[in-house]
């Protein structure tokens, strides 16, 4: 079957509209570790894929799945000591104030019980999100993904604030004092809420900031937020999905390397390398709240396979050090971007830490006017030569680099060498 003949089969039965990745889609048969395989042979470096977060296929992960799946699969209104453990490992990995878990299919779902949270238990409705942002696609969800919907479908409850942009903002302005200036965004959107009559709820974020463009975030700033979201009365719910589970290297969540504790944390995609396990971690007062009131459960969410799937997660990331990994090769790729900036003009800023990178492409360094048509370009044409990334930011002009964690120096080199070879023939 050819890719255009598949591709005229998508459309008739999915629909012209349902999303494609590159001017010349992909027709994907196998994976391996960080190499992909199209229907011709051709092998790819996957440089943006977090889902297979230790990498494709992983066989450990895959043995798990296969062994838990052939002795037994139900769900969580029985006893089962893998889900159990499983919960108890990945709470071990938060605060200790973070001590319940729920477990379910999708981040999506989880986001949809964070605000649920949220809701109950501040009695409030108003939830804060970045003017950029993406969270899922349920209804609820929909309306705090700013990044697919407009203002005139998001309703009372939502407000929204800038995305950060110290790049072209900083103005010579230090941490401290932009810090400040950003978090009074959101002191702003709280106050609107008091005015219009709607109690607050919470602030939902991605701590990677990764729709909007992966900002290098002020120091500070997550502190002053969190505080002025409690002041408020309300919640500060971390949404992981992207920057969790060790993306950042130093630490295996995006709300430990800005340095404040959530009250409520959801993920989903990595958790499971690719099979639908996703979570939210929550305050155990808050759990408590919310269930009194609201019974939770979810057919198939951290039911025994998923569990196995997750428990080998967390061993791959632990035996193969590669939150140690990320580190390592991460500071490589940065070094190596950056050198890359000196040579093309195109390359405004280079931001990023562990396995995630951020390239924005700009059209004169001293106006900083963003460049989205030659950044498509180079997402396409790196494709076409054989590594895959994406672009993300509110111009559509920032390369997306989010490899899967086994991604080596060598890997890197591959990376960084076919973008050059690119970017030179631009």
């Amino acid at each position: 079957m050819s890719t255009q003949s598949l591709l005229e089969r998508r459309f008739r039965v999915l629909g012209k509209h349902s999303p494609l990745f590159y001017d010349k889609p992909l027709q994907l048969v196998r994976g391996e570790g960080v190499w992909l395989y199209d229907a011709e042979g051709k092998r790819y470096l996957d440089a943006y894929n977090n889902v297979p977060h230790v990498g494709h296929c992983h066989p450990r992960v895959v043995d798990a799945l296969c062994r838990q799946a052939h002795a037994l699969n139900t769900h969580t209104r029985y006893l089962d000591d893998t889900v159990v453990t499983y919960a108890e490992r990945l709470l071990s990995t938060f605060d200790k104030s973070l001590s319940n878990v729920f477990f379910c299919c999708t981040g999506t779902e989880a986001n949809e019980l964070a605000l649920r949270i949220a809701r109950e238990c501040t009695g409030g409705q108003g939830i804060i999100s970045t003017a950029h942002a993406y969270h899922g696609n349920s209804a609820a969800v929909a309306q705090i993904s700013t990044l697919f919907t407009p203002p005139e479908k998001r309703g009372p409850f939502i407000r929204t604030i800038p995305v950060l942009d110290p790049y072209r903002e900083r103005r010579g302005r230090d941490d401290e004092t932009l810090s400040t200036a950003y978090a009074q965004d959101v002191q702003k959107a709280v106050d609107d809420f008091a005015r219009n009559g709607v109690k607050f709820a919470g602030l939902l974020i991605c701590t990677a900031f990764s729709s909007e463009g992966l900002p290098t975030v002020p120091r500070g700033y997550l502190a002053k937020v969190v505080k002025i979201v409690h002041d408020a009365g309300g919640v500060f719910i971390a949404d992981e999905v992207q920057a969790g589970f060790g993306r950042f290297g130093s630490h295996m969540w995006g709300h430990q390397v800005l340095g404040a504790t959530p009250d409520i944390v959801t993920m989903g995609k990595p958790m499971g390398n690719g099979h639908p396990l996703a979570g939210v971690v929550a305050r155990a007062d808050l759990v408590e709240q919310f269930t009194s009131q609201n019974m939770y459960f979810n057919t198939f969410g951290g039911n025994a396979v998923s569990a196995a799937v997750g428990l080998a997660v967390l061993d791959v990331l632990q035996e193969e050090r590669l939150l140690e990994n990320a580190r390592i090769v991460g500071e490589y790729v940065i070094a190596g971007l950056r050198k890359l900036q000196t040579k093309h003009a195109l390359i405004g800023d280079v931001r990023g830490a562990g396995l995630f990178f951020a390239v924005e492409i700009v059209r004169d360094r001293t106006t900083q006017e963003p460049a989205p048509a030659e950044t498509k370009r180079i997402v396409n044409g790196m494709r076409e030569r054989g590594v895959l990334i994406s672009r993300i930011g509110i111009h559509d002009n920032i390369l997306k680099i989010r490899p899967p964690m086994p991604f080596s120096t060598g890997n890197a080199d591959l990376l960084l060498k076919t973008l050059d070879d690119l970017m030179t023939s631009l």
